[in-house]
């Protein structure tokens, strides 16, 4: 048994390093020499912008509590607890945009997001709290049932003993990324940082070229011999060091010269690499460059369906996991047969004004859209029931194929057809008014009438 709880245990403590790696993500190096964390990795502008970008795209979407009625339709469940915890506030101190917005952050980060779970006697959820995933750890115990172990902090939780808190599944909202236990995720800095590092490493690369204006590395030379070296190195640097001091004109005194020793940063293709690192950053995260500044390859053509497939590929994954997670734990098994939650993302999809006209026409114009409906999406007041806002209309001029008259389709063919059908009745008519002769009726009078039904 307890080779089997050590197999268990090993596989649900990942360790922060790359196959085949000879050193640990705690430390954070790289082989661009610069140390990588969540922390420092958040100081460079690419990844700064991807985490919040993603960020506050998941914070900003709608989040509901939907109910099953007995019509298989679904209503807002707006008398569920969970409901206001989910869309306004699930705890005291924080929003629901906050509150998501805090998670996802960790989730892109550390590629896992925690929340402990309050909940009352009846077992109903009254509160939702992050946690800080650099502190949680997650471990099986000698039954193979998961627990999470929480390292809190003084000021966390003053009045609680001990540094360490056992939580349940049961008390915990996990939101696991990407991982290859199916329990845990991977942070993405981790297995990028050497990516990262780089880019780090080109950022303090252009400070430093800028903090040494007159030039990055040179040597001054002088015919003679120098008594107090360090007195001139201290003069020039005082002169000439520094972004403020660039292009100043240097005087050199004594036959002394100045040699530069560094290479330029076009021949180091310093800007190159530098936007080579954003989009790389922009890789890991799966963020269409435009959205972080880049707009080399941007147009008013492609903009928009890029941002429509950040949507369809970049947003919805997470969304999902977002949903599956907060159904798992959040509601019984009773309640996940009648609720269910979901993310709004209609109001990403939506497109430009003219597009969306278009489309609230065609489906208001073939009856699955109502006038109502279509006014809620534009975050319009709705039109009285009575004046025919809840009324689902359809185009008076289709019908259908068995409710067609078959007569009506047939060609003319330009009148032809009908003259000479009219013809052969007419001479029909005739041949019979000369075989009665004077003695029967009238030929004219009969005539008339068999033309009235023929007409």
């Amino acid at each position: 048994m307890g080779k089997i709880a050590n197999f268990f245990r090993s596989r649900d403590k990942p360790q922060n390093r790359t196959a085949g790696s000879s050193y640990s993500f705690f430390f954070g190096g790289t082989t661009a020499g610069k140390a990588v964390n969540e922390m420092s990795a958040m100081q460079m502008t690419a990844v700064y912008s991807c985490v919040r970008i993603l960020a506050e795209a998941v914070a900003g979407l709608p989040l509901h509590l939907y109910r099953y009625t007995k019509a298989d339709n679904k209503v807002k469940a707006i008398e569920h607890p969970l409901y206001h915890i989910l869309h306004d506030e699930p705890n005291p101190e924080m929003s629901s945009f906050v509150f998501r917005e805090t998670l996802m952050t960790h989730l892109l980060l550390w590629g896992n997001a925690y929340a402990q779970i309050i909940r009352n006697g009846k077992g109903e959820v009254i509160g939702l709290y992050p946690l800080m995933p650099n502190r949680m750890s997650v471990d099986r115990d000698r039954e193979g049932r998961l627990w999470y172990t929480y390292t809190r902090m003084s000021e966390e939780a003053p009045t609680m003993k001990g540094t360490t808190v056992r939580l349940y599944p049961y008390d915990v909202l996990h939101i696991p990324g990407l991982g290859f236990d199916g329990l845990v995720g991977y942070s993405p800095i981790a297995m990028a940082k050497n990516a990262i590092g780089m880019g780090l490493a080109c950022e303090e690369y252009g400070a430093r070229f800028f903090a040494n204006g007159a030039a990055p590395s040179g040597v001054l030379e002088h015919p003679g011999t120098i008594k107090d070296p360090q007195k001139i190195r201290e003069s020039w640097n005082a002169t000439f060091k520094g972004s403020g001091n660039a292009h100043k004109v240097a005087v050199l005194e004594e036959g002394m010269k100045f040699s530069s020793i560094g290479i330029a940063p076009e021949q180091a293709q310093f800007l190159e690499t530098r936007k080579f690192q954003i989009n790389e950053i922009a890789r890991i995260f799966r963020v269409p460059p435009h959205m972080v500044g880049d707009l080399e390859k941007s147009s008013f053509s492609n903009i928009e369906q890029q941002s429509l497939e950040f949507v369809k590929y970049t947003l919805e994954p997470w969304i999902v996991r977002w949903e599956q997670s907060i159904m798992r734990v959040l509601l019984s098994p009773d309640e996940k047969r009648e609720y269910f939650v979901k993310f709004n993302l209609e109001g990403l999809l939506r497109g430009d004004y003219q597009s969306r006209m278009q489309g609230y026409a065609t489906a208001r114009q073939n009856g699955w859209m109502s006038a109502n409906d279509i006014r809620e999406l534009e975050n319009l007041d709705r039109i009285p029931a009575e004046l025919g806002g809840d009324l689902y209309l359809v185009n008076g001029n289709m019908k259908r194929l068995q409710d067609a008259d078959l007569a009506d389709s047939i060609p003319s063919y330009n009148g032809e057809k009908e003259d000479d059908d009219e013809n052969e009745k007419d001479e029909e008519v005739l041949e019979l008014d000369e075989k009665r002769g004077d003695g029967g009726a009238d030929p004219s009078t009969e005539r008339n009438n068999r033309r009235g039904k023929l007409v």
